[in-house]
């Protein structure tokens, strides 16, 4: 069962050729738009993204031709600002363009070391010697030189390694060497003390992506870490980043633009030179792809966050070269999810290192407050579950003591309620936070659908038996009397613990999108049956390529659906197992940060998922969360709950 082909194919820009295009017709069109008091700059931003760069370039010689000028001269002395910058940069080839923002990066005092990782790292061979030799040819100097002269150790190494444009061709795999490079890679970082750097630069400098790609899956079988977990752990400053950069172009070049546009506006302030950098370098070739993965990563459209970002002329221009809204009418570009479900699926199953995570150990720690509460947190933060059991076990032979009461005893609030959650076996956790979630005068939904749509059958049977045990009653008979409608169905069938196993089934998957695309037209009682007994039965495997067919059938997200077509609990539980099925690490990121942004801290949320992942995924969601909100889960955690001991931390 394999996937189809993914967006690389094709043309996926969204400025292209203009029919019956006119250089000269349209060199007067912006002479007359120029000439007299004033501008119009409507009708220059309308031609000028209305062409592709091919066409900009003949309309700069037309002009010249008609009117003895430089166009672009006239531009600069027309129109001001980023409209101006933006307009101008999109009137020199794109070669040019780039050699100019690396000029601009390395001259005069300080260096945009950001600018420089860039462009360096995204660029393919061909697009490389043309920027060599338009740089060449534009300040007359040598740009290898012009670079190192700026910069300096391994950073400037992977630079020059970088500036050959050597890289072997898409498509090369030396499927002789993938295990050796992947080995080379680990013994030159995570095997030995201090780090080979050069093995780093040979390899990702030089090597194919499709190569590439190949070692790192392999480099994660050997590792049992992604590769950036070992560059962020072996590298360090601009180095760092630019090698995680290539790592990132390697694995998809539209995500990676998709993670530069956000940064680039999201807070106070935009980034506008990265802004326009890449809005204009993409435009003519993965625009569309940069969107999807944009939409996929954010939740929202590339579109909306620009118009919600920038204004005047500038903002217009922009939205031009971005060529659409992808939350309007549910625009979605198959090609691209594909590329972008694969990356879900592969963060999905990656392999963790079962071990106390750093982040988990802060979690516990911030809670404490007194040096017999930290001897509690050192010994039960730095034990498995399995062993803290067998302490259970034998703190009741030894001093004949129920554990569990004694530190009920000891311990207050939060903390208690921490270190109890630990000491319970994972089922016996999970029953009880059930059972909190569902006592008392109101029922916290979100909790239910948390737990529910994220465990495996064996969790949620082992979660049954412990719920039967200590509260001598069916969960399926607590969750009946405290929910109502279709929301306790769909409950009522995930605690069944019956979900099906195994891979994918191409022509079924099929099948279902269609009856899931289908489902969409009737009436909302009608699409929620046919939408559970879906979503809530099939495996994940298979529901991953069923939300790749849907696409294809109806060119919407399921994501989408689900939140235009249902509402409260029914939605929450729905989009909470798609998100699942995608991504189960970054769903668990998204909960923990609502759990602590805005006034007060969901303490119950954030011990539950805490406590429950600690020895699953909990390194998987610390990098979503990372890669998510720009900022690592432990120090969201130090300016969410005001923290003040973090002696224990060793490191995000």
């Amino acid at each position: 069962c394999q996937p189809s082909a993914q967006g690389t194919a094709g043309f996926r820009g969204t400025v292209t050729d203009a029919p019956d295009f006119d250089a000269s017709a349209d060199a007067e069109t912006l002479y007359n738009a120029m000439k007299g008091i004033g501008s119009d700059k409507e009708a220059i931003l309308d031609l000028v993204t209305g062409r592709s760069n091919a066409q900009r370039q003949e309309i700069v010689q037309a002009y010249k031709s008609s009117y003895g000028k430089n166009l672009i001269d006239d531009l600069k002395y027309e129109l001001t600002g980023k409209f101006e910058r933006l307009i101008v940069s999109l009137m020199r080839p794109q070669a040019y363009h780039d050699a100019k923002e690396i000029h601009d990066a390395i001259k005069g005092a300080g260096t945009d070391e950001k600018c420089l990782i860039e462009v360096l790292a995204s660029r393919n061979n061909q697009q490389i010697h043309n920027l060599v030799e338009a740089y060449k040819d534009a300040y007359g100097s040598d740009i290898e030189e012009d670079v190192t002269g700026d910069t300096s150790g391994h950073f400037k190494k992977m630079l020059v390694v970088l500036l050959q444009g050597t890289r072997d061709e898409p498509g090369v795999v030396h499927a002789d060497l993938v295990e050796e490079d992947a080995q080379a890679l680990f013994a030159a970082g995570e095997e030995q003390w201090g780090t080979e750097e050069s093995i780093f630069i040979m390899l990702l400098g030089n090597r194919g992506v499709n190569h590439l790609q190949m070692v790192f899956d392999k480099y994660q079988e050997i590792a049992e870490k992604p590769i950036e977990d070992s560059i962020k752990s072996e590298l360090s400053g601009d180095f760092e980043r630019l090698m995680l950069a290539v790592v990132q172009c390697i694995r998809s070049v539209p995500m990676y633009f998709a993670k530069r546009l956000y940064k680039s506006m999201k807070g106070l302030g935009t980034q506008d030179n990265t802004l326009i950098r890449i809005m204009i370098c993409r435009s003519e070739i993965d625009m569309l792809d940069i969107r999807e993965c944009f939409r996929m990563s954010y939740e929202k459209s590339l579109y909306n966050m620009i118009k919600e970002d920038t204004s005047g002329d500038y903002k217009r221009t922009l939205l031009a070269l971005c060529g659409g809204d992808d939350d309007l009418a549910g625009e979605f570009f198959p090609e691209a999810a594909q590329l972008a479900y694969k990356m879900w699926e592969t963060s999905a199953t990656t392999k963790v290192q079962v071990r106390p995570s750093a982040v988990f150990i802060t979690i516990v720690s911030v809670m404490s407050s007194g040096t017999d509460e930290d001897v509690i947190i050192n010994i039960v933060a730095n034990r498995s579950n399995e062993q803290r059991q067998e302490i259970r076990q034998a703190f009741k032979s030894i001093l004949g003591r129920d554990l569990m009461k004694d530190l009920k005893s000891e311990l207050s609030k939060n903390l208690e309620r921490l270190i109890i959650g630990l000491m319970l076996t994972p089922a016996e956790f999970d029953a009880k936070m059930m059972r909190k979630a569902m006592e008392g005068a109101g029922t916290d939904e979100h909790a239910l659908i948390e737990i529910l749509v994220t465990r495996s059958n064996g969790e949620i049977q082992a979660m049954n038996a412990a719920y039967r045990a200590g509260y001598k009653k069916s969960m399926e008979d607590a969750i009946q009397s405290d929910t109502s409608g279709r929301f306790s169905q769909i409950l009522t069938s995930l605690v069944q613990g019956a979900r099906e196993q195994g891979p994918a089934d191409c022509d079924r998957a099929l099948v279902d999108a269609q009856e899931l695309a289908d489902a969409c037209n009737e009436d909302s009682d009608d699409m929620e049956i046919k939408f559970m007994s879906i979503l809530c039965t099939r495996s994940f495997p298979h529901l991953r390529r069923v939300f790749q067919e849907f696409v294809r059938c109806s060119n919407k997200d399921i994501e989408q659906i689900i939140k235009k077509e249902m509402s409260g609990d029914v939605k929450q539980a729905m989009y909470g197992i798609v998100r699942s099925v995608k991504n189960q690490s970054n769903y668990f990121a998204e909960r923990l940060y609502k759990a602590m942004k805005g006034m007060g801290t969901d303490d119950r949320a954030l011990i539950r998922i805490m406590v429950s992942r600690s020895e699953v995924d909990l390194f998987n969601i610390r990098k979503e969360f990372k890669e998510t909100h720009d900022c690592s889960l432990h120090e969201f955690i130090q300016v969410e709950t005001m923290v003040v001991s973090f002696h224990i931390l060793h490191g995000d």
